[in-house]
């Protein structure tokens, strides 16, 4: 891997702080549907998860990222760090009591809101703090940091689920908020510049206006969100869970995932030297959707896992030439906002296909519901690959726009 990012100190920060922060959230995303699961026993009422969480993340992203572009990055991650440790400390309580699934929605409401808020702010600090040449390598870190916590988080979770309760797994969350708070309160100050918009309705649509004005990364968020929504069997893995050997498999299926992604982060050195990356993402996106394919006619754990790690070592890589787009070319006085539509584009997806899934199961079993989530995301990348031509051809060595002028690396 290419590590130069992490020479820079306020970089480095980042980059624990988030680290720590995603392997308790990534314990929070394993319990959470396990608990609705083990109170309501349906995978639909998981499902339902998947759209409580989209309706306040669509509510609070577009403001987030209006904020992002207006005041300190730094002090908004957190604020928003300690709204979300209160929410993971109110499911800790939960799992003690006899909650009402109600009482998980709202929770669960809350906490994709707080983290839509957040998640522009964070995402947009990278272009300030590393220059348009590591790019690549960053986009890789994070991928690299994604994927350990994926693996670890649900890992852990699972064991302490098994073991202790569902509360300590929640707790766990709280600890690694209070750690990111300490990372963020080290690095140096964020402030907008003299020049930042006000956070407006006109700022935000002047940021869809760019968005829109850019074909290449409307396919960034189209793609991705075809992938998700219809190739993202997460909301089955409970009830598939008993397929494969009852909850001890759980945190195996959660984690596979993310295997597959740590593979492709750790020889992700290579990317640097592609500059089709509209085309990269395209291919990336198909195989994880023939790999989910496989992965729903599996009738054994392991071969189950193979395919899963297969998908996500795909997703890996669209990530990076995704994220390498995003931060090569958008000028910093637009990042945040732009970064509130990409987090809508890779988070909307999955929360959509967890309904999807859901309800797909319901109607015509756990099995039909993976298979064709999985065809049907393949025929939707072909389907953007024949409609985004742009997308398709553009080549890094032409960038679009020249963001050096727009900002300054610390």
């Amino acid at each position: 891997m290419d590590f130069r990012p992490l020479r820079r100190r306020d970089y480095r920060l980042l980059f624990a702080a988030q680290a720590v922060s995603i392997v308790g959230s990534m314990m929070t995303y394993a319990a959470l549907p396990y608990h609705m699961y083990r109170l309501t026993g349906s995978s639909l009422s998981v499902g339902v998860l998947g759209l409580v969480e989209l309706l306040p993340l669509l509510t609070t992203a577009f403001v987030g990222g209006a904020l992002a572009d207006a005041l300190d990055r730094r002090r908004l991650g957190l604020v928003t760090d300690a709204a979300l440790a209160a929410g993971s400390a109110t499911l800790a309580i939960l799992a003690t009591v006899s909650a009402a699934p109600w009482m998980l929605y709202a929770v669960a409401a809350w906490m994709s809101g707080v983290a839509a808020l957040q998640r522009p702010a964070l995402e947009s600090l990278v272009p300030q703090l590393v220059p348009r040449e590591e790019m690549s390598a960053a986009a890789g870190l994070t991928m690299l940091r994604g994927s350990i916590a994926m693996i670890a988080g649900p890992a852990i979770g699972g064991v302490l689920i098994a073991s202790v309760g569902l509360a300590a797994a929640y707790l766990v969350d709280v600890v690694s908020y209070a750690c990111s708070l300490a990372c963020v309160c080290a690095m140096r100050p964020t402030p907008a510049a003299d020049t930042a918009e006000r956070p407006s309705l006109a700022a935000v649509r002047e940021g869809f206006r760019y968005a829109a004005s850019r074909q290449e990364l409307v396919g960034t968020y189209v793609v991705d969100f075809i992938a998700m929504v219809f190739g993202m069997p997460l909301a089955l893995f409970p009830a598939l869970s008993d397929r494969f050997g009852g909850v001890s498999s759980l945190g195996l299926l959660y984690a596979a995932p993310a295997v597959g992604a740590l593979l492709a982060s750790l020889a992700s050195r290579w990317t640097r030297h592609v500059s089709k990356h509209g085309l990269g993402v395209l291919i990336a996106a198909a195989v994880w959707g023939v790999a989910i394919v496989a992965f729903g006619l599996s009738s054994r754990l392991w071969p189950a896992l193979t395919w899963l790690a297969v998908a996500g070592g795909a997703d890996g890589i669209s990530g990076i030439f995704r994220m390498t787009m995003w931060n090569q070319t958008i000028p910093d006085t637009l990042r945040g906002r732009l970064a509130s539509i990409e987090m809508v584009s890779y988070s909307s997806g999955p929360l959509l296909g967890h309904f999807e899934a859901g309800a797909v199961a319901a109607a015509f079993g756990v099995t039909a519901s993976v298979v064709s989530g999985g065809l049907l995301c393949v025929i939707g990348v072909i389907g953007c690959g024949l409609a985004l031509p742009k997308f398709v051809g553009y080549d890094a060595r032409r960038p679009a726009i020249d963001v050096e002028s727009a900002r300054g690396v610390v």
